[in-house]
C-alpha cells in the first residue's frame, strides 16, 4: 500500500541515487496512487493469493531487496520471509503509524523474521522497540514555501484521513467563537488537497495518535504553523537524538483552544513559527537524508 505517499517518496529518492527501485501495490490507492506495478488484486482470497503469489515469482529473480510496507508482504508471513532468506533475499519491514499502533508484541511478531525493521518516529519505537527510526521524507526542495499571510482573520485548515482518529469534533469545538475561519480538507487526491494547504495560515493536525505524520510535515515543509497532540517522552527524545527542537505547538483535546488563541492574534507569531517548521522539515525529512539512511540500511542487511 502505498500509505500517506512514503513508499513511492522513497522509491523516487533511491532512484535519484541509481537504485533500480519499483513501487508494487495491491490496488491503487485513493489518495495516493502513485506505483510502478498495481496488481489489481480482486475476488476471494485464492484468487487473490494466486495473483499475489504469481507477482512474487516474477519479481524474485530480479530483486536484491523487498522492503515491505504497512505490515503487509506479498505472500503470508508465515512462508515470505523464510523463503526470502532460503533464497538468499534481504527484506525489510516498515511500520508506518497505524499499522502498529496499540498492537501487542504477538501481533508484532512476524515482523521480526525480517531482516530489519523501521519505524518513521521515537514515539512509534515504544512498540518495535528494536526497529531504526528513520522519518519519512518529503522533496523539500520541490516545496516553495508559502508562509502564513497577515491577515486579521487567519485561516484555520485541518485535513482529517478520519474524523474520529483525527478528534475532528474536538478541533470544530476549539475553533468555534475563534476569529478565524475554520477549512475542513477530506476526501480530495493528494496533489489537489496539497494546493489548499497552502492557502492556510494555521494547520490543526490530530489530537489523539501522540506524533505527526506526513500532513503535518508537508505543512511544514510550507512554512506554517502546526498544531497537534505530541507525546512528551517522545519529543524530548526525538529532540535528544536529533539534536534539534521540534517546532510544532503541542495541544490536547483539552488545550487546543487556549494554543491557538495567539497564532489567530498574531501573524508575527504564525510567521515565526512557521520559519522554525521549514528548517526543522530540511534537516530532519528530507528525502535526501532519508535516501542516505536506506542505502546505509541495505548495506548492514
Amino acid at each position: 500500500m502505498n500509505t500517506a505517499g512514503v513508499p513511492w517518496a522513497n522509491v523516487q529518492a533511491l532512484r535519484r541515487r541509481g537504485v533500480d527501485a519499483q513501487l508494487v501495490v495491491f490496488n491503487r490507492y485513493k489518495l495516493h496512487s502513485e506505483a510502478d506495478l498495481s496488481l489489481e488484486r480482486r475476488g476471494g482470497f485464492l484468487r487473490k493469493q494466486a495473483t499475489q503469489w504469481s507477482a512474487l515469482a516474477r519479481l524474485l529473480p530480479k530483486t536484491d531487496v523487498f522492503h515491505f510496507y504497512f505490515g503487509l508482504t506479498l505472500v503470508p508471513q508465515s512462508v515470505q520471509f523464510p523463503l526470502l532468506r532460503a533464497l538468499r533475499k534481504r527484506s525489510v519491514m516498515h511500520y508506518l503509524g497505524s499499522d502498529i499502533r496499540g498492537k501487542t508484541p504477538s501481533e508484532l511478531a512476524s515482523g521480526k523474521r525480517a531482516g530489519a525493521e523501521v519505524v518513521g518516529s521515537y514515539d512509534a519505537i515504544r512498540w518495535v522497540p528494536e526497529a531504526e527510526m528513520i522519518p519519512p521524507g518529503v522533496d523539500v526542495a520541490s516545496i516553495e514555501p508559502a508562509p502564513p499571510t497577515d491577515r486579521a482573520r487567519p485561516v484555520i485548515l485541518h485535513a482529517p484521513s478520519s474524523r474520529r482518529r483525527k478528534g475532528t469534533e474536538h478541533v470544530l469545538e476549539a475553533c468555534a467563537g475563534l476569529d478565524a475561519d475554520l477549512v475542513l480538507v477530506e476526501g480530495l487526491h493528494h496533489d489537489e488537497a496539497f494546493e489548499r494547504y497552502r492557502e492556510a495560515d494555521i494547520v490543526v493536525d490530530q489530537l489523539n495518535a501522540g506524533w505527526y505524520g506526513l500532513f503535518a510535515i508537508e505543512c511544514m515543509a510550507l512554512g506554517k504553523p502546526v498544531v497537534t497532540f505530541l507525546h512528551d517522552e517522545a519529543v524530548e527524545r526525538t529532540e535528544r537524538e536529533l539534536g534539534t527542537r521540534v517546532p510544532i505547538v503541542n495541544a490536547s483535546q483539552q488545550t487546543l483552544r487556549e494554543r491557538l488563541k495567539p497564532l489567530v492574534a498574531s501573524a508575527a507569531e504564525r510567521k515565526r513559527i512557521g520559519g522554525e517548521s521549514r528548517a526543522y522539515v530540511e534537516r530532519v525529512h528530507d528525502l535526501e537524508r532519508v535516501a542516505d539512511r536506506l542505502l546505509a540500511l541495505y548495506a548492514r542487511l
